[in-house]
């Protein structure tokens, strides 16, 4: 197939529409469960009161503002791919947010900003009677007259379209990073699936032998190690697809239904780091220095030690306790006298040339 007729057919798995809206429809059709502004693949309402604030001075002040995406199910009925904060935050101020999320919210009460100093206080409608800081009638019918472009991806387009259009909208900045963009589209295939791999992250010997820092378990960065594991282990990689490219790819195959057996790859996951644990603790995925285990943890590592030691585990399983973490720990150290690790694992390798020579090597280099 021709690069031609590559966009032609992909062209055909997006069907758009769009047209430009006032902000009082769009809150009509949320109060109408027209539009769901909570789809499960949609992030975290993270905006504070002054990022807020901005968005509200913006439309009094006629400011042109982004278009939202949505996708329009088989019934009608849009669902928000883009546009959480500013749709959300128009609702927390109008008292039209329903939900736990609303409630923890509670009223938006506005900040001054450089241009309009008087906002600061003022909320929809007024606290208490004479209260004098509501924004009166004027400019709340300024704001829902104000205007914003909707862009529409219609049911008949492809059904991963929308987690696709998803994910680039929120890759292009600092909003999101790759994985939490993929945590948000595994809720969306499938929540158990999600809700099993985050599970899998926190697992104590995974958690350990990974250094995974309070900051990172915050942030679930744990879950995608625990997909590379999965994906390694279980989908095959291209050789020159972009690693992100090929993470997603896997994360589609792992979730939909079917598409791996929970039970098995559970105690193969867990297996694999406890084993490692017991062998190498911390140091699991540091590089040996011919003195000590040193430095932070290295994805290069990550990727031969854990895979080779999930694909050996019945043999690694047979052996005694002190055996095999003697085993593990020499196979950690002489690593590097390979000379295909030590010529991918480094720095400035591309992590395209890294997962295309060593996971192939991985089951080999780690076998009893």
């Amino acid at each position: 197939m021709t690069l031609i007729d590559e966009v032609q057919k992909a062209r055909q798995e997006v069907v758009t529409d769009g047209y430009e809206m006032s902000l009082g429809e769009v809150i009509n059709l949320y109060k109408d469960k027209e539009l769901v502004i909570d789809p499960v693949f949609q992030r975290l309402f993270r905006w504070d009161d002054q990022r807020k604030t901005r968005f509200i001075e913006s439309l009094l002040l006629g400011i042109p503002v982004p278009p939202i995406f949505v996708f329009q199910d088989e019934d009608g009925i849009w669902e928000l791919i883009d546009g959480l904060q500013r749709i959300s935050t128009v609702l927390q101020l109008t008292g039209d947010l329903t939900g736990q999320r609303a409630e923890e919210l509670g009223p938006l009460v506005l900040n001054g900003t450089r241009f309009l100093p008087s906002l600061d206080g003022k909320r929809w409608n007024e606290s208490s009677e004479g209260a004098a800081d509501g924004m009166g009638s004027k400019l709340q019918i300024e704001i829902k007259r104000a205007r914003l472009r909707v862009e529409i991806l219609k049911s008949e387009s492809a059904a991963s379209a929308k987690y696709e259009l998803f994910q680039r909208l929120n890759t292009g900045g600092a909003n999101l990073s790759e994985q939490e963009v993929r945590n948000s589209i595994a809720v969306s295939i499938n929540k158990g699936f999600y809700d099993w791999l985050a599970g899998l992250s926190k697992r104590p010997s995974f958690v350990r032998t990974t250094r995974q820092t309070e900051s990172a378990l915050e942030k679930e960065a744990g879950t995608e190690l625990a997909l590379r594991f999965l994906a390694f282990r279980l989908v095959p990689y291209r050789a020159g697809l972009d690693v992100h490219e090929y993470l997603d790819d896997a994360l589609f195959k792992l979730a939909s239904k079917g598409g791996i057996d929970m039970a098995v790859e559970s105690e193969i996951f867990n297996k694999t780091f406890d084993l490692l644990e017991a062998a190498l603790g911390d140091s699991a995925f540091q590089r040996w220095n011919g003195a000590s285990f040193s430095g932070k943890f290295l994805m290069s590592l990550f990727e031969v030690i854990a895979t080779g030691v999930s694909k050996n585990l019945p043999a690694i399983e047979a052996m005694t306790p002190d055996n095999r973490n003697e085993l593990l720990v020499e196979k950690a150290k002489n690593l590097q006298n390979n000379p295909t690790f030590s010529n991918n694992s480094g720095a400035g390798v591309r992590g395209t040339t890294r997962l295309a020579n060593l996971l192939p090597i991985a089951e080999d280099l780690m076998k009893p």
